[in-house]
């Protein structure tokens, strides 16, 4: 009758046991012996059943994680075309010498979709990637350049040993 228990809920209770799972502990449990389990784990494949369900609890977290990031941004998009709109509406209706609130909320909540969106929220950090792309295309060419010039030089190439 052991045996019964044992090949019905086995393999749960020994999932249960987390990272610390052990055969001893469910022959414990089920009062068989430890080989009794691993007989069982072995025709069940327990082993590779654990590393299914690891997989599969990972990607559905890795799946939430991503929705949730995901409505996050899409909220806040909302949120930010909100001030903006608002921020517009305002700058129609008041003098451009008293609409400077209007402005400042139109300049932020800019920024602050530039941000969401992954772009550059400032004119520093636009320049910063100017400048590392010009530097690039700079080497790039220095080198290119470089190999042209050697190869025009003493008439050396090609008699390597």
């Amino acid at each position: 009758m052991g045996n019964k228990k044992l090949q019905h809920d086995a393999f749960e209770f020994y999932f249960s046991l987390g990272p610390g799972r052990s055969y001893r502990t469910v022959a414990d449990r089920y009062e068989v012996s430890k080989t009794a389990v691993a007989n069982l784990a072995e025709r069940e494949d327990w082993q590779q059943r654990i590393l299914d369900l690891e997989r599969k609890a990972h990607e559905a977290t890795e799946k939430r994680i991503a929705e949730t990031l995901e409505e996050m941004g899409e909220r806040h998009i909302k949120m930010i075309k909100v001030v903006q709109r608002k921020a517009l509406e305002t700058l129609k209706s008041m003098p451009l010498n008293t609409a400077i609130e209007a402005v400042r909320a139109l300049d932020l909540s800019i920024k602050h979709e530039r941000l969401v969106r992954g772009e550059p929220t400032d004119r520093a950090a636009l320049d910063v990637e100017n400048l590392i792309k010009r530097e690039y295309e700079r080497w790039l060419i220095s080198e290119d350049s470089e190999g042209e010039e050697a190869g025009d030089g003493d008439g050396d190439d090609g008699e390597a040993s």
